[in-house]
């Protein structure tokens, strides 16, 4: 498997640099644990369907609270004592064929009630099979799954974008139960379509609009199922939250500016993932596309029939050599979303400058230690950390001029290690995540909109290896999802639980109103350039305010 050059050593090596993703809980303590979970995985077939007379479906869905009617036909879900789930849904054909890379189109309608208790194929994805580097998931995977409460209609809707550097991750990875139960909401996890499948762009693809955004597409298809189906789950389709982390949140920063997006979500929540960052452009992306192109033996003649022609594990993971380390930017990843194309016209930064994104009331954030799993995955785990010595050298090659003012600043005598120093300067300087390209975002953005800006600063004594994680990121994933990842829960003590009913509660009814302030937890400002916002970890009194600016030295990398 994973044929055409592929540099095996280093995509496995890029699998565990991207694995941060999915260590969460228990799973920052073992790495094994997700090549286990990824061993256990298979792909589902396709789900039963129960025949049963359009009409009388129609009338069970009316008395029965595990069925629901939605455009394409009935489902029968899950129905526990204060929620309902209804997995495995699709939302867009399967894109296959000739339908890889293709605007996704509408799902295949059914006739009889259809299974929707348990979750569809992850998107094709490089995983752990054995111990080894393998193709995961299947083209097959457009499907969405919806958690509502057992009762009410018109609740707040909220869209799941999951995250996982655009070339891991599925929706069913998050249970969003407590969420949707406690906060009275509705919730939607989604797939989407991911690595080379989902952000190839290619000359030879012509006039394609979609070119090299088909996974942003497949999360546009996503909302518009919702808009016109999410009333039959009691949800509001007038009232739609897109909230997402890391990749997910990249995304939703893509929506804000993609056209095509602006009616189809009406506040947005982004949790790591910064939308002062930039995304790779067309040019970029189109010269990386040819390449890869060669690399399939597919340089000549008609390249477009030739790269559908070829098989799955081919392509997924293809692009490993471009795979990034924790020192590299979010344009060096090796795919993003494509800007400078009909579906992405500028950069997220540029447009929230400018008065070119949807103006709707936003959340944006980050982990006060974004970057240290990167940098314990990236040294410790392989038995590298870094030393003394090393640090200065690091610090050379990725800020170049810049480098004796880092040095000056950021000494490692200051820090517990020089990783631990490290992960603090890729954090504060926020090269892909982190907190100095937030405020850059939200200064833009609370111009024309209202926003709630926060730093997520739970520390649960997590290590990888013994390697601290602090606040890192995908720390405040716990508070809100049940399991995350397959991973066991943060042990639930009474700050924890606390913390967690606040975050949710922020969540909820931002989703409900556009503004999270409530009686169940503190105060929470709207963000003003310039002022405090809110910090966020556990305790009766543990949600105050941060001058973020002066916690992560930020003047220093405006």
């Amino acid at each position: 498997m994973l044929e055409s050059g592929l540099n095996r050593k280093k995509l496995a090596r890029g699998i565990t640099r991207l694995s941060w993703v999915w260590l969460l809980g228990r799973a920052f303590i073992r790495l094994v644990r997700n090549r286990k979970r990824n061993r256990r995985r298979v792909v589902l077939s396709a789900l039963a369907l129960v025949v049963v007379p359009l009409g009388a479906s129609m009338a069970m869905a009316a008395t029965d609270p595990a069925i629901v009617d939605t455009d394409d036909g009935a489902l029968r879900g899950a129905v526990a004592s204060d929620h309902r789930t209804f997995s495995g849904i699709p939302f867009a054909a399967p894109p296959v064929d000739n339908l890889r890379w293709q605007a996704p189109q509408p799902a295949v309608p059914w006739s009889g009630i259809r299974d929707a208790t348990r979750p569809g194929s992850m998107c094709a994805q490089v995983g752990w099979v054995d111990g080894k580097a393998a193709q995961i998931g299947s083209e097959d995977c457009l499907y969405l799954n919806v958690t509502t409460p057992s009762r009410g209609t018109g609740l707040p809707v909220m869209v799941w974008i999951p995250g996982g550097g655009f070339v891991q991750g599925a929706g069913d990875q998050y249970d969003p139960a407590r969420l949707a139960a406690t906060g009275n909401v509705v919730v939607v996890t989604i797939n989407y379509r991911l690595d080379a499948l989902g952000f190839l762009d290619d000359p030879d693809f012509g006039d394609d609009p979609d070119a090299g955004n088909y996974g942003l597409a497949d999360q546009q298809a996503a909302l518009r199922w919702v808009r016109h189906n999410i009333a039959s789950f009691g949800g509001d389709p007038g009232n739609v939250t897109v909230f997402g982390q890391s990749a997910g949140a990249f995304s939703i920063c893509a929506h804000l500016v993609a056209p095509a997006s602006r009616a189809l979500f009406d506040k947005a929540i982004i949790q790591s993932g910064p939308c002062g960052n930039s995304f790779v452009t067309a040019d970029v992306a189109r010269k990386r596309g040819k390449e890869v192109a060669a690399r399939l033996g597919c340089a000549t003649g008609d390249v477009a029939t030739c790269l559908r022609a070829k098989p799955v594990n081919e392509l997924v993971g293809i692009d490993g050599d471009h795979v990034f380390t924790s020192t590299d930017r979010l344009r060096d990843m090796p795919w993003t979303p494509v800007v400078g194309t009909p579906v992405l016209p500028e950069q997220p930064l540029q447009a929230l400058r400018d008065g070119h994104a949807a103006r709707v009331p936003l959340i944006q954030g980050a982990t006060r230690d974004e970057m240290r799993p990167f940098v314990a995955l990236d040294y410790d785990v392989k038995g590298t950390p870094v030393t003394e010595a090393e640090y200065p050298n690091i610090i050379r090659q990725v800020f170049g001029a810049k480098a004796r003012l880092v040095l000056e600043k950021y000494p490692p005598s200051n820090y517990p290690s020089p990783g631990i120093a490290l992960a603090t300067v890729l954090t504060d300087a926020g090269r892909k995540v982190g907190a100095c390209t937030t405020l850059p975002a939200d200064t833009a953005a609370a111009a024309r909109m209202p926003v709630y800006a926060y730093e997520f600063a739970q520390d649960d004594g997590l290590t990888i290896g013994d390697f601290p994680m602090g606040a890192a990121h995908s720390a405040e994933l716990p508070y809100l999802f049940d399991g995350s990842f397959g991973s066991a829960p943060l042990p639930p003590t009474p700050d924890r639980q606390l913390l967690s009913q606040r975050l949710i509660s922020y969540w909820a009814q931002f989703a409900k109103t556009g503004d999270p302030n409530n009686s169940e937890a503190p105060p929470w400002p709207a963000y003003h350039p310039g002022q405090p916002l809110l910090s966020i970890k556990a305790g009766s009194d543990g949600i105050g305010l941060v001058d973020l600016a002066r916690e992560h030295q930020c003047p220093l990398w405006s």
